[in-house]
């Protein structure tokens, strides 16, 4: 009795009560079994929300993800949701992450840490059973608050507050955090552009500027994950408009040769900017026609996929002109390489424009819903009907009369196809 009177009165010291948004969270994540799961293990095991789905039901923002703070360690989670057929797997369990699956929704569990040892790219962890050591080892105020499933806030830095007051504060001192991992410098970018309604301290300035080489520590891929998160962020748009935001991008990512055009985009741009894919985004940013796009793929690693996309609006840009944008033109693009690259050319060029071009509207309406023609003629009827044989000289003529259909506005008939054949 007395163990269970202890997790009552801890839960319940330093709360607020939301119910409300957790409520609606709650009926239409059917979570609850996760919760239960872990609560009936013993008197003294909790999770709770905690980090940005908290920070974003307390700034009435749409949530995409659920993380769950949990006071047990990874293996003997992994044996809850087990014993209460609940589907998980490990996906970082050397940080005592383990991700449960409801529904086809994912929701990452990872056991309280402390940090034993860091190094500026990565920590070495110990996990805990202190709520407060793991709100300590937190990057921000707005991402140290914790929630139960009924609502109830544990809240030991007041982020609540800083969320209300739009206040980005680091968690004890600046240049400590940073230097225990230099990404915080990026992602206090992303959430200073997102909530702060506030001027930059210039005690964080001058930690962010004596540390901004650290970043060079940083992988690629968490480097660009971050980015990433920033581009779909709602601050994202804000970053013209603060110029030392924008400095430390253009420090970090100097390939980023056009992210100005963000600044002045036409308002069909601005209101399809949410349905832009991220490889498409970053064509924006680094094409120019020079080898500026080649130095930044190869630096991120980007695959072979998104290459494909980028070079070809690369190779194309410095041939872009008026005569480009013909239906018979983007006809032979949409053939020969395909809807994505089409759009994207057409995309592309919108972005480009500080005027609306309708013309160029009117082309994406038309072929968006288009499927690629089919040549209407295979070798192997080259080879019974025309007795032309197998080999180079097979493939040699039915690209020809490829071409040759191509050029006619995707039509030919026999007596061309006779023609082709016999020159």
């Amino acid at each position: 009795m007395k163990n269970i009177l202890n997790k009552i009165f801890s839960r319940s010291k330093n709360l607020n009560f939301l119910d409300n948004s957790f409520e609606k969270l709650k009926k239409e994540l059917k979570i609850e079994s996760i919760f239960n799961s872990i609560e009936r293990f013993s008197t003294n095991s909790e999770i709770r929300y905690v980090g940005g789905c908290v920070r974003k039901i307390l700034n009435n923002e749409e949530i995409d993800d659920i993380d769950l703070a949990v006071n047990l360690n990874p293996t003997e989670v992994s044996e809850i949701l087990k014993k209460n057929n609940i589907k998980f797997y490990s996906t970082g369990i050397e940080h005592g992450t383990v991700t449960a699956l409801i529904d086809k929704k994912k929701f990452e569990i990872t056991s309280l840490r402390e940090d034993i040892v860091t190094d500026g790219r990565h920590a070495k962890v110990r996990f805990s059973s202190d709520w407060n050591k793991d709100a300590s080892r937190r990057d921000f105020t707005i991402n140290a608050v914790y929630a139960d499933i009924n609502g109830n806030l544990f809240d030991p830095f007041d982020g609540k507050k800083d969320i209300e007051n739009g206040k980005v504060n680091f968690i004890g001192d600046p240049e400590k955090r940073i230097k225990e991992d230099y990404l915080r410098i990026l992602r206090y970018i992303r959430f200073f552009l997102s909530y702060s309604k506030q001027e930059h301290e210039e005690k964080i300035i001058s930690a962010v500027r004596k540390n901004l080489d650290g970043v060079s520590q940083i992988s690629s891929e968490r480097l660009l994950d971050e980015f990433r998160k920033f581009f779909y962020s709602k601050g994202f748009l804000r970053l013209n408009d603060d110029s030392f935001s924008m400095e430390i991008i253009e420090l970090i990512f100097p390939q980023f040769k056009n992210i100005s055009v963000f600044k002045n985009l036409n308002n069909f741009a601005l209101k399809k900017i949410e349905d832009l894919d991220f490889v498409f985004f970053l064509s924006i940013l680094i094409v120019d026609g020079s080898d500026n796009a080649d130095y930044f793929m190869y630096k991120f690693n980007i695959s072979k996929k998104e290459k494909k996309r980028i070079n070809f609006l690369n190779n194309f840009y410095s041939n872009i002109n008026s005569k480009t944008f013909t239906t018979k033109n983007l006809s032979k693009i949409f053939y020969y390489e395909g809807k994505q690259s089409l759009l994207d050319l057409l995309y592309f060029q919108i972005f480009r424009s500080k005027k609306i071009d309708k013309k160029i509207i009117s082309f994406i309406d038309y072929f968006k819903d288009k499927e690629p023609p089919l040549l209407p003629l295979r070798a192997i009827t080259l080879m019974t009907k025309y007795n032309i044989p197998e080999g180079k000289e097979l493939g040699d003529k039915l690209k020809k009369i490829e071409n040759k259909w191509v050029d006619n506005d995707f039509k030919i008939s026999d007596s061309e196809i006779q023609k082709v054949l016999n020159n």
